[in-house]
């Protein structure tokens, strides 16, 4: 079982960079309504809490730098592309949903 700890500088960098995911997000798709936006606001930032770790070990991995950043760098960059992958498949899977209704 992984040890999520209780280091609050990682859950601050993971927090940070799911957030900033979802924001970024809301500026290159924007959502059609409120409720929309809220949904794929949450999701964003639940996934990037969830999958930052991961996401982020894989970046560094593929690019070659992890042995350049530091854990909290690892963490905020891979929860802010989780949170940004999040929020695009989730906004793609609801605009073609919606197109497929019609």
């Amino acid at each position: 079982m992984a040890d999520l700890g209780n280091d609050g500088g990682l859950w601050t960098a993971r927090l940070a960079g799911a957030l900033a995911g979802a924001a970024v997000s809301i500026i290159y798709l924007l959502p059609k309504s409120r409720r929309e936006a809220a949904c794929r606001f949450l999701t964003g930032v639940t996934c990037g809490i969830v999958f930052g770790g991961p996401m982020g070990l894989w970046i560094a991995l593929r690019l070659g730098i992890s042995g350049h950043l530091g854990p909290s760098e690892i963490l905020l960059a891979g929860s802010a592309a989780a949170s940004l992958s999040a929020w695009w498949g989730l906004g793609v899977l609801a605009r073609f949903a919606e197109r497929m209704r019609r």
